[in-house]
């Protein structure tokens, strides 16, 4: 017996495209009953801000082929068989090792994910022109403990504050679970390990202002019920998911990208869903339209960091599958080091 298989037509900058869809009613989000086919034409509609957002960029895709209950697995390099309109670029990983990596430039690419199962897109900061250098300063309010999305939505005005003072122009996201993106628009003239030290000064400074609701903490055991500045997704090869992506949740929630009036309103991020958010983006528009206008610099943040330097304040930690890197302290937690001394 021949497989279900569709064909969908997909317009875009070179004209429509047929792409074709296996299994277009298999069930990706069995408690939303979303399909395959559902996640396919979301795609269609959300195209042009979706694309905005993370295309002409090193993309992962993590990929669900048995729905987001089951094993998921990541493509970062063009699988075999790979349609002609899925580009790459090479990029350099943290190890040092170079490899393609795939980038998605219209909105058939997209709907050929779609096919391949992917629910999660995992952009880079940085674009095809020069994959070393980000043009985005990304900051994760991850709450932690028994904080919330609400604990993190309190946080993010402040965050817009430190940032205007530093020259940046915020925009903000859901996450699509409990957290919220912050990202600003940069120029490309740093690499990712000075982008992070920005990041890390800021952090600090807003954890300055806000001891008992920030936190730099990498060590879960010292973050107590406070909100997680997570510095490590500004390295290299290290991602969020994207605007207008999916999450493998239950409810088919987007990262959604928002209003500040909107957030400081009060907003439900489980309200973003995959079959909400085209008509969301119908009726009010993509806030995040004009994100690349106005790209800033990151020097003001990088004097903070040399100023912290000054004052004792050094690395952080990188993530474990990292190499040693040059004044990061020892990679122990804590209590485990209090225990073996």
């Amino acid at each position: 017996m021949a497989s279900e298989r569709i064909t969908l037509t997909v317009p875009g900058p070179h004209g429509d495209r047929e792409v074709g869809l296996s299994s277009p009613s298999r069930v990706l989000w069995p408690e939303a009953g979303i399909t395959k086919r559902e996640l396919a034409e979301y795609f269609i509609a959300v195209a042009d801000p979706f694309l905005a957002a993370n295309g002409d960029r090193p993309v992962s895709l993590e990929r669900f082929p048995d729905g987001v209950d089951g094993e998921r697995f990541y493509s970062k390099n063009p699988p075999k068989g790979a349609p002609d309109f899925v580009e790459t670029v090479t990029v350099t990983y943290n190890s040092g090792r170079r490899h393609p990596q795939l980038v998605l430039t219209e909105p058939a690419a997209v709907v050929w994910a779609a096919q391949m199962n992917t629910v999660v897109f995992h952009p880079w900061a940085s674009r095809t022109a020069d994959t070393d250098r980000p043009v985005e300063l990304r900051i994760d309010l991850d709450p932690h403990g028994a904080t919330d999305f609400d604990d993190a939505a309190a946080v993010a005005p402040e965050l817009r504050g430190v940032l205007r003072e530093a020259g940046l122009q915020p925009w903000v996201k859901t996450s699509g679970n409990r957290g919220l993106h912050v990202f600003c628009p940069i120029e490309p003239t740093h690499e990712f390990l000075d982008v992070r030290h920005a990041v890390i000064a800021l952090a600090r400074e807003l954890e300055r202002r806000l001891p008992e609701k920030v936190t730099t903490a990498w060590w879960k055991e010292e973050r107590g019920d406070r909100v997680f500045v997570d510095f490590n997704q500004a390295n290299r090869d290290r991602t969020m998911a994207g605007a207008y992506s999916p999450r493998a949740l239950p409810a088919a929630t987007v990262s959604t990208p928002l209003s500040w009036d909107e957030l400081e309103a009060g907003v439900d991020p489980s309200a973003f869903t995959v079959r909400s958010t085209p008509e969301r983006l119908e009726r009010h528009g993509d806030p995040w339209a004009d994100f690349a206008a106005r790209p800033g610099r990151i020097d003001t943040l990088l004097a903070w960091w040399q100023r912290d330097l000054e004052a004792g304040l050094g690395e952080l930690p990188f993530p474990p599958d990292f190499p040693k890197m040059p004044g990061e302290p020892p990679r122990v937690q804590p209590s485990r080091a209090k225990k073996d001394g």
